[in-house]
């Protein structure tokens, strides 16, 4: 079940769906498209949702500003720091209001500065009910979680159970 929906019997159009409404998706190389704005890289999930060009423009420029950056709207990959790109990252997984965010090491690429940015919107996106998966290597961003699941090989090797998400 995702959010209330079975899944396990969707087929493939079906799911395909799922993920773009309900999951947002955060890469540790970031995946922004080079010649695109970061409005236009946000507004991709929007277009394979068949959301209207205003309505996308409107969406994507409301997630620029909850991760801070609706004033580098118009620039492209290449013009922001590390930093900046993955907030335009994990602006375009939020696009969509998903309820699952999966984050495959989103502060791998960035110094600790920046880590430390990521790290605070994540736990301000959990404060308004937005579930985080996050993989991390990383003792020190992982405890910032309520749960922490190590693994080893594949297999759960130990949980940590935290009261509430550091911010």
């Amino acid at each position: 079940y995702l959010n209330g929906q079975l899944v396990s019997n969707l087929d493939d159009d079906e799911l395909a769906l799922i993920r773009n409404r309900e999951i947002g998706f955060v890469f540790q190389t970031f995946n922004l498209l080079p010649r695109a704005t970061a409005l236009q890289n946000v507004e991709l999930p929007l277009i394979y949702g068949g959301v209207s060009s205003r309505e996308r423009r409107e969406r994507a420029a409301e997630a620029l500003r909850a991760v801070g950056l609706i004033d580098r709207a118009s620039h492209r990959p290449n013009e922001l720091s590390g930093g900046q790109r993955q907030r335009v990252a994990i602006a375009r997984a939020l696009v969509n209001r998903p309820s699952l965010i999966l984050a495959d090491e989103p502060t791998g690429n960035l110094d600790s500065t920046h880590g430390e940015e990521v790290m605070s919107l994540m736990g301000q996106l959990h404060e308004t009910g937005t579930t985080i998966v996050m993989v991390t290597h990383s003792q020190a961003y992982a405890d910032y979680s309520q749960r922490i699941i190590y693994l080893f090989d594949g297999q759960i090797v130990s949980e940590n159970i935290q009261k509430k998400f550091k911010l």
